[in-house]
């Protein structure tokens, strides 16, 4: 179990918030192969106020996908506050505060992971946000673990995180890299224990090199963390939650999807983006999941390429009809546990789009 506030999940992983990817395509299918919490994609505060095509977008909810967050980001807490207001008009179960992004142009305008540089306001938005929306729904917080490795970096973390739980925060999520790692190097999972080990029963999720279900128990073997969030682990891999579900259950690991089962997903996926993004758009919006699920395939280079050339939705069923005809003869699916393309193109995953 994992309790965030006043929710009650039942199992201690969500899927985090992935800007560019997370949206309700990607939501309803995560809670249909078994994530009991999903976020939506990062969202900047003032365009949250702003009425128009983009809010409506990233308002886009399924009555069957609750509970919800949404990610806020920005620099002011005033505007902050204004904004979670939005997030919970719109139907937002939880409004999730995002002190963690490491890209450039966001530490540039003050937003994202450079809060962790100055207590104050970063303490100002987490009070000015509960105050608005605390009583109606859980708050939480995502941070890194520091700017950097220096001492003063961690002690501006400890700081921040000692007051976000006496505001009143539900939860908060913890990456073990810092921000000027960005995905470089490993997540300090030693980092996450000690963390734990200092805010005692509250909440705590652990995030970073949760590429599997196997890496996210072992997070929550070493750590103690309550709850594991699983992001770029779970771009174009649903099936990590069925999986972790059933290690949790104390089974053995599942097979890794098979051919026909991959193609049951993506066709699903694909059904979901047509009906968010129209047929028009959807086979674009899908061209950034396709490398990450080509990559369960046997053949994963041959299906990449099949992919990417793909312009319209017809063409993209023709290449699952083609590569994913669970009756011929392929290769076995072998699990990819730490796929290079997640951990090359990591960068630019957690909020870049939402700048």
């Amino acid at each position: 179990m994992l309790r965030i506030g006043s929710l009650q999940l039942d199992a201690p992983f969500v899927q985090a918030a992935l800007s560019g990817y997370s949206d309700r395509a990607m939501r309803t299918l995560a809670r249909e192969y078994g994530c009991p919490y999903t976020l939506n994609e990062v969202m900047l505060d003032k365009l949250v106020l702003v009425p128009g095509r983009k809010r409506r977008a990233q308002f886009d909810l399924s009555p069957h996908e609750h509970p919800v967050g949404g990610q806020l980001m920005g620099a002011e807490p005033e505007q902050f506050a204004l904004a979670a207001v939005e997030l919970v008009e719109a139907g937002f179960d939880v409004v999730d505060i995002n002190f963690g992004c490491p890209v450039k142009k966001v530490l540039g305008r003050c937003r994202g992971g450079y809060l962790l540089s100055t207590p104050d306001t970063a303490i100002d938005i987490l009070r000015c946000v509960h105050d608005a929306v605390g009583t109606r729904v859980p708050v939480t917080v995502k941070m890194r673990r520091g700017m950097d490795d220096e001492p003063e970096s961690e002690s501006r973390f400890f700081t921040i995180l000692d007051a976000a739980y006496e505001i009143g925060v539900a939860a908060v999520t913890v990456h073990g890299r810092t921000v000027r790692q960005r995905y470089v190097g490993p997540s300090s999972w030693e980092f996450l224990a000690r963390v734990k080990r200092h805010v005692g029963n509250r909440t705590l999720l652990g995030s970073g090199d949760l590429f599997s279900a196997t890496d996210c128990r072992k997070m929550l073997e070493e750590t103690g963390v309550d709850g594991v969030s699983i992001a770029r682990g779970a771009i174009g891999n649903p099936w990590i939650f069925r999986e972790l579900r059933s290690l949790l259950e104390g089974k053995d690991l599942p097979p890794p999807p098979s051919i026909g089962e991959q193609r049951a997903g993506l066709l699903r996926h694909l059904e979901l983006t047509c009906e968010s993004h129209g047929e028009e758009r959807a086979a674009l919006a899908m061209r950034k999941f396709a490398v990450r699920y080509s990559e369960l395939h046997p053949l994963a280079a041959e299906v990449k390429c099949a992919f990417l050339a793909a312009r319209r939705c017809e063409e993209w069923r023709a290449v699952i009809d083609c590569w994913y005809d669970p009756d011929a003869d392929w290769p076995p699916v072998v699990r990819r546990a730490r796929p290079e393309s997640l951990v090359a193109a990591g960068a630019t995953w957690d909020c870049a789009a939402a700048t």
